[in-house]
């Protein structure tokens, strides 16, 4: 199967087959398969047709706005645009974090770790694994779940309770909170609040052990789809402790090669310019980032769950890392490629972030302490985090009136775009190439995209280049005059 097509003729003689929407996903994209006349797939391609233009409209604001402002990019993965902003602007202030600011901002985020992995498990994929791909449609779906699983649909909503309910003791709000600020924190953990928290966290960690245990059982129910669907070799990027430990709130950049050698190492948030570029292609608002040394062919990069858990050397909570451990002996010595594995790593990354909120719930500088310093003036500043989808980037240059000058984002399922794309057109290949098509069929590629968790409404974007129609209407509703930029 062809990844793309000749020339337009050549499309032209052939029938498309549209998913649109992809569901059960973050915002708004569609798969697009062209077949011959004997129903080969020739080629298939996912589209994000979302626009947003947040870099830009941040754009002429005071740099403090900003943490607030970039979090409406997304409802499900708020607490990382805040944060990854906030890092930035630590960088254009020249602020070292205090201890008690960095803490509280873990915290912060291990609670989005956990809520929003909860969320895409239980509600969003647990009905394809359970179930299986081609189940009935009206099935397939959380209710399906709660009435066939009860308890595993009611640990499932818990843990994302319990997750935002960490977000909003530190960011003052469940979503689009306020708690983290340029240089720091603006409130501490209150102690009631600390307390409801450890009450529970308990609970959480064996919850979150459970949802590591199903998933290996699907693995063993089912090994040759599970190792598999959807299997790819691809570089993979993360960021990575000083002493090789994961760490989703701060490190350095690490990539490693699809036979899980590193290629670069300890590169400072600051540089990823000198190593990461962006390719734009005509038909998705969605940008190709890819590693300049190796160029946009073979360049590309996964990140998220199952990049991370394979490119740190250890995770630094115990259960959590004999999990990884038995993860990677599943490889047999090399990387574990296939798509639905996103699904494991993801549970062990949902269990480290249990024993982590556990372990900083004990700490007292969550309760008192310096949550703001001073430092030494800037211009520009770079933010990055691990997201529960993967690497997030936010670049900014501040003038010297503390106006945002320049934004630019990119998100962990932009850095994922070309992955996904490609799993689109293996499972494509595999499953549907001459065959009849059924919605059960079609499921199995939203199964290939909803793996990667996608949030597309905080990765569409355009570089200069966003088609525009713009229609002049009289009174009565007749156009009178029309301008097209292609």
């Amino acid at each position: 199967m062809d990844s793309s097509l000749e020339t337009a003729a050549d499309r032209e003689q052939l029938r498309r087959v549209v998913i649109d929407p992809v569901s059960r996903v973050e915002g708004h994209g569609k798969v697009t398969l062209l077949l011959d006349e004997d129903d080969h797939v020739r080629e298939a391609r996912l589209h994000i047709v979302e626009f947003r233009g947040f870099e830009v409209f941040i754009q002429g604001r005071p740099y403090w706005e900003v943490p607030v402002m970039v979090q409406r990019l997304c409802g499900i993965c708020p607490v990382s645009h805040h944060l990854a902003a906030s890092k930035a602007m630590d960088r254009v202030l020249g602020i070292p974090v205090t201890r008690s600011a960095e803490k509280l901002r873990r915290l912060m985020h291990y609670g989005q770790i956990l809520q929003s992995h909860a969320l895409h498990f239980f509600h969003l994929s647990s009905p394809d694994l359970l179930f299986g791909f081609e189940s009935e449609v009206g099935k397939r779906n959380i209710v399906g779940v709660a009435a066939a699983y009860p308890e595993v649909a009611r640990q499932g909503v818990l843990l994302r309770k319990f997750g935002q309910e960490v977000i909003r003791a530190t960011a003052g709000k469940r979503i689009h909170g306020t708690g983290s600020v340029p240089g720091g924190m603006n409130r501490h953990l209150a102690v009631e609040d600390r307390d409801a928290l450890r009450a529970e966290i308990d609970h959480m960690v064996e919850w979150s052990r459970a949802a590591v245990e199903l998933v290996k059982r699907l693995h063993r129910a089912d090994p040759a789809l599970y190792d598999e669907f959807g299997r790819l070799r691809a570089n993979v990027m993360s960021l990575v402790r000083a002493d090789g430990a994961m760490d989703l709130y701060h490190g350095a950049l690490r990539f490693r090669d699809a036979d899980g050698k590193i290629l670069i190492d300890k590169v400072p948030d600051q540089s990823y310019r000198s190593l990461i570029r962006e390719q734009v292609k005509p038909w998705s608002y969605m940008k190709f980032p890819y590693l300049q040394q190796l160029g946009p062919d073979e360049g590309w990069y996964q990140v998220g769950p199952l990049a991370r858990v394979q490119n740190c050397d250890f995770i630094p909570t115990p259960l959590a890392e004999a999990e990884r451990r038995e993860f990677i002996d599943h490889g047999r010595g090399e990387p574990v490629r296939a798509t639905l594995a996103y699904h494991w790593a993801r549970m062990i990354e949902m269990l480290h972030a249990a024993e982590t909120i556990r372990d900083l719930l004990g700490d007292g500088d969550l309760l008192e302490g310096a949550l703001l310093a001073d430092g030494e003036r800037g211009s520009e500043g770079v933010g990055i985090i691990e997201a529960p989808r993967g690497t997030l980037i936010h670049h900014y240059q501040v003038g010297g009136d503390d106006l945002v000058t320049m934004c630019n984002l990119i998100v962990s399922t932009t850095h994922n775009n070309q992955a996904m794309n490609t799993a689109v057109r293996e499972v494509a290949r595999r499953y549907l190439d001459g065959r009849k098509l059924t919605e059960g069929l079609l499921n199995h590629i939203e199964v290939a995209i909803r793996a990667y968790d996608p949030c597309l409404s905080c990765a569409t974007h355009a570089l200069g280049k966003m088609p525009l129609v713009l229609e002049l209407a009289d009174a009565g509703g007749e156009v009178v005059d029309r301008v097209v930029r292609e």
